[in-house]
């Protein structure tokens, strides 16, 4: 039987501390691992595909060439040819509802005339290339090939090329028909950080893009920090995390197997459960003991529930907010009987899971919206990863003669204020109206 989750009080007065301690909420970076990772990435820059072949043969046990790196198209198409006909119809069906969903993000140009005669807006484009970085190997991630790709071929971006790492040369067919669903241009089978700075930077064989999304290990994460600026990047993703409040009125079996569903991604994913009642506290640690033992990767989840998992008694539903406020997960599931009602307290989520009947695992692969959320409370200033990514602005300015003579007695008084007389004397220019 395992032990019963860590519990909290919010009555105790030292809640936030502890709630901060348990989950490690500051985390440091590990040096030497980002040391390892700038001599990765400067021989990857310096050295091209040389450099790349050397670590891609390392890393993940191959004797690959050149010719080896990029995936031909035709097998990318086979692979969906060739995969069961069931996997491939779910496949397509949740491409087309994360599509659907999508289109309503997409941002449109715009422009008005101002009272003074000028023409202001704001011009959206797509951006040129986007690199996707698919976690690879025995595991299979065709979900994430979906919600990062799918966005950005909304937003109209022009081309996208997929980096996923094969170790011991084993290629997931189910991420390759995800490729060949979405559209994707190019697949490259090399992964960790030295797919990062080929993406960045270019190799002779990889072509460098305008931005890098997508998930992946520490190494990966590392390289995103480090080549941000030369490239755009999603977000420095941490461990997946779930939030529950549950009432009275929820399932504990359900609850425990929400649980579980974020703790077997790995030992670091984190699980919480907040409640008011004890008797519904009480009932999901009794679920979670008796479904335990039955769960397939029952070591992983049970390391996970050991390091990160924890029950806290708040109460009522504003002490629950304030918790949740505070702590943003990445994926809150409210198992509440008026889960509409309540979630207007809540300001700081990446993905809101409404009602008993809404399992977060919809949203991993299904049910729309995107599943690239932020983690380690980075939901208090940033988004899920949208169509609005892949698209940028530029301001938009035009002047006629007058509203020009205008404006030029405004930026000519606060110019020749900061001492800029350049800045001054060409507004001024404008104020003389000669045609």
């Amino acid at each position: 039987m395992m032990r019963r989750l860590k519990s909290l009080n919010f009555a105790d007065t030292d809640f936030f501390q502890k709630i901060d301690e348990h989950l490690s909420i500051n985390q440091q970076n590990d040096d030497e691992l980002d040391e390892a990772v700038a001599e990765i990435i400067a021989a990857v820059k310096s050295r091209g595909d040389e450099a790349l072949l050397e670590y891609t043969n390392q890393f993940d046990r191959r004797n690959a060439g050149v010719a080896d790196l990029e995936i031909p198209a035709q097998s990318i198409q086979s692979a969906l040819n060739e995969i069961p006909a069931i996997l491939r119809q779910e496949l397509e069906q949740a491409a087309e509802r994360i599509r659907r969903y999508h289109e309503h993000q997409r941002l449109e140009s715009w422009t008005y005339e101002d009272s003074d005669g000028s023409l202001l807006g704001q011009k959206v484009t797509a951006l040129d290339s986007v690199g996707v970085y698919v976690p690879g190997g025995k595991a299979a991630y065709p979900s994430s090939v979906l919600m990062n790709t799918l966005p950005a071929k909304v937003a109209g971006v022009e081309k996208i090329i997929m980096t996923v790492p094969t170790p011991d040369a084993e290629i997931n067919p189910l991420v390759l028909a995800a490729a060949a669903i979405v559209g994707v241009d190019r697949v490259f089978s090399v992964g960790g950080a030295q797919a990062v700075a080929a993406l960045a930077y270019g190799t002779q064989s990889i072509p460098a893009v305008d931005k890098i999304v997508g998930p992946g290990n520490r190494y990966v994460a590392a390289a995103k920090r480090r080549v941000f600026g030369t490239v755009g990047i999603d977000m420095i993703a941490g461990p997946s995390e779930i939030l529950i409040l549950a009432d009275s009125a929820a399932k504990a079996d359900w609850i425990a197997m929400d649980l579980f569903a974020q703790a077997e991604h790995d030992e670091d994913a984190r699980a919480i459960l907040v409640s008011t009642s004890t008797e519904v506290l009480d009932a999901v640690q009794q679920s979670i003991n008796r479904l335990l033992p039955e769960m397939e990767r029952r070591e992983i989840i049970q390391a996970s529930l050991d390091k990160n998992g924890c029950f806290i008694q708040v109460g009522n539903l504003q002490e629950a907010a304030e918790v949740i406020n505070h702590l943003a997960p990445e994926h809150l599931e409210l198992a509440l009987a008026n889960a509409e009602e309540f979630v207007n307290e809540v300001k700081h989520a990446g993905a809101i899971f409404m009602g008993n009947y809404t399992a977060e695992v919809f949203g991993d692969y299904c049910a729309g919206p995107n599943h690239v959320l932020p983690t380690a409370r980075t939901a208090r200033f940033s988004s899920p990863l949208g169509v609005y990514d892949f698209q940028k602005r530029s301001s938009i300015i035009m002047c006629s003669k007058d509203s020009a003579a205008v404006l030029a007695d405004t930026a000519s008084v606060l110019a020749r204020g900061e001492g800029l007389t350049a800045h001054a004397r060409s507004a001024e220019f404008r104020q003389k109206l000669e045609d």
